[in-house]
């Protein structure tokens, strides 16, 4: 198992090393257009091997992309961050001639990879990869919902004030601060819905928080987040690489599912060897419906922004 991560800074090298810890992968290539960045931050994970107990091996490249060929697994954090106020749309003009550049220099050495989506804004570069690359829509993955998800979770449990392995929960829709849409009518602890311990106004003020994680970090850091943000793209990356046929919140496209055409937006998938095993659909209530529809009129105002 070949995983390459594009971009050393530092989600793609929590992302790495996430994926070193948990030792399912025999090779991990980090490649950085900036001179020696990729190769330091290898090295300096491979100097943890015996601390952490993992045989993964793991280089670094700058800017060669042959190091990277024959890739099952590609992820793609490149592209500049978010800074204090700005939003993830706001990233467009930059990023999308980074990914378009990126994916298609990736698929020329791995045909056959399976590719996670991490720059933003992420649902839309999700689509742009879509049309620009050719790959099957089982193989192109974004990022966004199974981070939501875990900031869901943690607001979540500390809200109940309970151990997080307690609580699950979801986050579908657009990976924005308005799009987003925690189901927490669905939400449980320990199978008990949350309904039944948080009144509705506090379950709203979680919801609320939930949808600005990511900029409430950035006001905090000056920058992007990278733990939670790394952790969320490992997983991803070993349900798919040991086939755990595990169900997670992933920007998808969507080919009529919930109502949806044309469009790249997160919705519950099945994740396993192939990529997207299957997409699944849940019964949504009439308000739910009302904010995943918001929520794609939002990706696609952004998506015709895009200069293919």
């Amino acid at each position: 198992m070949k995983v390459t991560i594009v971009g050393a800074g530092a989600v793609g090298a929590s992302c790495a090393e996430y994926i070193a810890i948990k030792d399912f992968a025999s090779e991990i290539v980090l490649l950085d257009i900036k001179e020696g960045v990729a190769e330091g931050k290898a090295m300096d994970l491979m100097q943890t091997a015996t601390l952490n107990g993992f045989d993964s091996k793991i280089t670094g490249s700058t800017n060669d992309y042959s190091k990277t060929a024959g890739s099952d697994v590609v992820v793609i954090t490149s592209g500049i961050p978010r800074k204090p106020g700005m939003t993830r749309e706001e990233l467009i003009g930059i990023n999308a001639g980074i990914v378009k550049d990126v994916s298609s220099k990736l698929i020329q050495h791995s045909p056959d990879t399976v590719m996670i989506v991490v720059s933003n804004p992420m649902d839309t570069m999700a689509y742009l990869v879509h049309k620009t690359t050719g790959l099957s829509k089982n193989k192109i993955i974004g990022m966004g919902g199974a981070l939501d998800s875990a900031r869901f979770k943690f607001r979540l449990s500390e809200a109940l004030e309970c151990a997080a392995s307690d609580v699950d929960g979801m986050v579908i829709g657009g990976h924005s601060d308005t799009g987003m849409v925690p189901l927490t009518r669905m939400a449980t602890r320990n199978s008990i819905p949350v309904t039944a311990f948080l009144s509705q106004e506090r379950l709203d003020q979680v919801s609320e928080d939930t949808k600005v994680g990511g900029a409430t970090l950035t006001k905090l850091l000056g920058t992007s987040a990278w733990y939670a943000p790394g952790a969320a793209v490992s997983s991803l990356v070993q349900a798919i690489a040991c086939d755990q046929q595990k169900m997670f919140p992933c920007s998808v496209l969507l080919e009529g599912e919930y109502g949806l055409n044309d469009i790249c937006i997160g919705v519950p998938v099945i994740l396993g060897k192939n990529g997207i095993e299957s997409i699944v659909e849940i019964e949504l209530n009439e308000a739910e419906k009302a904010k995943i529809k918001e929520s794609a009129e939002g990706v696609k105002k952004t998506n015709d922004l895009l200069k293919f």
